[in-house]
């Protein structure tokens, strides 16, 4: 059988735009005075973004 796609057929495939990987740290401080840290990777269309992102619990 067949291979259904050559490696040539792999290298004139559109590649994406690569976008920047953050990751976002926020700690929340609990009601028995603990800090809980909650992380979540996000992708950007511009770094000067980070600042406006807002991560919630």
């Amino acid at each position: 059988m067949a291979k259904a796609q050559t490696f040539g057929d792999k290298l004139k495939k559109k590649k994406e735009e690569v976008k920047p990987v953050v990751k976002i740290i926020k700690g929340f401080s609990n009601n028995d005075g603990s800090v809980k840290f909650v992380e979540q990777f996000v992708k950007l269309d511009d770094i000067n973004q980070v600042e406006k992102i807002d991560i919630n619990r």
